[in-house]
């Protein structure tokens, strides 16, 4: 189903200061332009948005509890008590406790993990997690990028004379959990200046304060980054600030020390000759770590991360790079049967939600099969199948829409739900069904505007081909990390050509691949690639001039790097004949 998008041209920068900040660091207007975008007007601050540095991470002390976390989790150490590691099974806790668990074991032999199991526990703090530390002994338990809701778990550990310290990043309620510390930049009483830290770098905020109190040296703790840029990457969350710091240095350590574990899904996923971007982690290291908990455990993630030994590391990369495979195919597989369950909905264009319910889809998959219905459809989504005798499943939503408020508004029919605006879980009754699907598309029809189900693409500036020289692609390199808060810069070319060897490609030939010219311009075509544009095919190949918008990449074939034009939209000008 193809979309029809709305492009949208930010306001340029001031031109004087674009002048002036161009002139100083000797640079085309084009990127001056997009410094001054992202609020950064003088030398001083270009330099440090081009050259971050580890100096500049804050304080971890001024993170609210942290002087408690730490008085507690010393004093577990100094009194040889049995640690518990406890995270969530996706890519930010398996991280977070691969981080926390490898710094603290060279600290105390004391020490242990936990993953709950996402079919039979669910998210967050479990009891059966909480009675298996009991039985092993433990009195402390460090809850990462989970626990800031538990306040029941956490009074049940504490009868069971077990301590909390929590490190999450998620909402908390209006009363936090009675724990020996709460970390959480969300909470309104924390005023850390930052606070969109992943649940891993909240973790390495404490490692971060405990190498401060014992006089370790913070060299022996950077060079777990590599965990910590995969987390960022993967949950998504703001790269500016501290995260850009962390994400930078991160990506130095990925590139050029990985961990065993670490190294073998590079290796399978075939980066070990490229320099590993972002993008890389959230396409292809990100996905295989998540499929250990969506298709078998999230504890083999952390078996993965944690490898000492080059054999260990490889048994485990391949395990997990054949679960994702199996992943991918059932992906694909619900994917296609969701996307014919959507078609054939009756009154399916006077909907403004898509709900879509099927008890035998694997549960692990449900959360990507409806990001791919948003793609399609371009609609609030929610995808449901069958566990434990209850209805549950993942929901999708678009820009500017509240999807974990419609669905808080529907509390009264659900076992339990949780998430953020844009993304979130749920889990009701099959007698709820039904009404719950009528009420959520009232709810949406409500408050979502014809305008909303309107995909935008946001143009950072205009350009034009023979701007695009290897001086202006090697600067653009250095606004990375790109993520967001700093997105890879997206420019639009107006009127422009494929040179006459365009073609299709892709195994459905659903892809354009394109070399682009300006017909004004006496400049060499430059390469292209449309995925998923293959209805622009005819007009291009007929010699029509088109509209780009387009961010600017590397390509690798066979070892060597281009410049590639990635095409985000292609829009048909008039033909005048």
């Amino acid at each position: 189903m193809a979309l029809d998008k709305k492009w949208i041209v930010k306001e340029p920068g001031n031109p004087a200061l674009v002048r002036q900040l161009a002139s100083d660091l000797g640079v085309d207007q084009a990127l001056a332009n997009l410094l001054v975008q992202r609020n950064i007007i003088s030398l001083s601050q270009a330099k440090t948005f081009f050259r971050p540095q580890l100096e500049d991470l804050h304080d971890p002390y001024l993170m609210k509890d942290m002087d408690k976390a730490v008085k507690r989790l010393d004093r577990a150490i100094r009194e040889s008590e049995k640690i518990l590691v406890y995270g969530d099974y996706d890519v930010d806790g398996t991280t977070a406790v691969a981080l926390v668990y490898s710094f603290l074991r060279k600290e105390t032999p004391m020490v242990s993990y936990y993953i709950p199991d996402r079919y039979t526990e669910g998210y967050g703090i479990s009891r059966i997690g909480i009675d298996a530390a009991a039985d092993e002994g433990c009195t402390l338990i460090i809850a990462l990028d989970c626990g800031i809701k538990a306040n029941d778990k956490v009074e049940y550990a504490r009868q069971k004379g077990i301590d909390f310290i929590i490190c999450d990043h998620h909402l908390p309620a209006e009363e936090l959990p009675h724990a020996s510390a709460v970390l959480d930049t969300k909470r309104l009483d924390c005023h850390y200046p930052f606070n969109e830290l992943s649940g891993c770098g909240v973790g390495f905020k404490l490692m971060q304060a405990y190498c401060i109190r014992k006089n370790i040296p913070l060299t022996e703790l950077y060079p777990f980054l590599d965990l910590l840029v995969v987390s960022i990457a993967s949950d998504l969350v703001s790269i500016t600030g501290e995260n850009r710091i962390l994400a930078h240095y991160g990506l130095k350590q990925l590139n050029e020390a990985p961990r065993k574990g670490l190294l073998s899904i590079i290796k399978l996923a075939g980066l070990e000759k490229h320099q590993i971007t972002i993008d890389d982690i959230v396409f292809k290291i990100g996905p295989r770590i998540n499929a250990a908990g969506r298709m078998e455990s999230g504890k083999m993630a952390v078996d993965l991360l944690i490898s000492r030994t080059d054999d260990d590391a490889s048994q485990i990369g391949h395990t997990i790079n054949d679960h994702n495979d199996d992943r991918k195919n059932i992906d694909r597989k619900i994917t296609q049967e969701a996307l014919a369950m959507v078609r054939d909905m009756p009154g399916l264009e006077n909907k403004k939600s898509t709900v879509v319910y099927n008890p035998k889809w694997h549960k692990g998959v449900v959360g990507i099969v409806a990001s791919r219905l948003v793609e399609n459809y371009y609609r609030p989504t929610i995808v449901l199948t069958r566990s434990n005798g209850f209805i549950t499943g993942s929901a999708r939503s678009i820009p500017g829409f509240d999807l974990y408020e419609a669905i808080e508004s529907c509390s009264d029919l659900l076992e339990n739900f949780g998430g953020h605006m844009y993304a979130a879980g749920l889990t009701m009754s099959e007698k709820h069904y039904q009404e719950f699907c009528r009420r959520f598309e009232s709810i949406v029809a409500e408050k979502v505007t014809d305008e909303m189900l309107t995909p935008l693409v946001n143009i950072d500036t205009y350009l034009e081909f023979k701007q695009i020289t290897p001086k202006f692609f090697r600067l653009l390199k250095q606004f990375q990390p790109f993520g967001p808060g700093n997105l890879s810069p997206v420019f639009v070319t107006e009127n422009v050509y494929d040179n006459g060897n365009g073609r299709l490609v892709g195994s459905d030939s659903g892809h354009l691949k394109l070399e682009l010219i300006q017909e004004e311009e006496p400049y060499r075509p430059i390469s292209a690639i449309a995925f998923n544009q293959s209805l622009h095919f005819e007009h291009m190949h007929n010699g029509n001039p088109v509209d780009v918008c387009y961010s600017v990449a590397e390509n690798y074939y066979r070892g060597i790097a281009n410049i590639q034009l990635r095409i985000k939209d292609i829009k048909a000008r008039e033909v005048i004949v």
